[in-house]
């Protein structure tokens, strides 16, 4: 089991809750179309997008979350047309990168922290 973190390129803050629909459904399908891939959970903040994931050793996660953010930028500069224009240059919408943990006996606090994203920014002690 992975935490994977990754953000908006330019931390522009357009995942609003009209927009998380279609985000969490271009994320199932890639989940679909790969289904040794396990997301467990996902949250979002306006700027990124927060997972609970299973992904098999003989996968790398860096392969797994490519598919998911390739995928996704697609079908959300497909259906919304102002992140379209938001990146003109045909690029994808997510930042280079991610952030990636194992999830082992920190798991509980781990699931309260991706489930609260997008709610206030309270220090959670211990997390980080």
């Amino acid at each position: 089991m992975y935490h994977i973190v990754w953000g908006t390129k330019m931390n522009r803050k357009f995942l609003k809750e009209y927009i998380k629909p279609t985000l969490l459904k271009s994320l199932h399908k890639t989940v679909d179309k790969y289904p040794i891939l396990r997301i467990e959970r996902i949250n979002t903040d306006q700027d990124h997008v927060h997972l609970e994931m299973e992904i098999p050793p003989n996968v790398s996660v860096s392969s797994a979350v490519q598919k998911l953010k390739q995928r996704s930028s697609l079908d959300l500069k497909k259906r919304f047309k102002f992140i379209k224009e938001m990146y003109l240059d045909g690029d994808s919408i997510w930042r280079v990168g991610y952030f990636s943990s194992t999830i082992g006996l920190n798991e509980k606090l781990i699931r309260k922290y991706i489930d609260n994203q997008g709610e206030a920014d309270i220090p959670q002690p211990g997390l980080f």
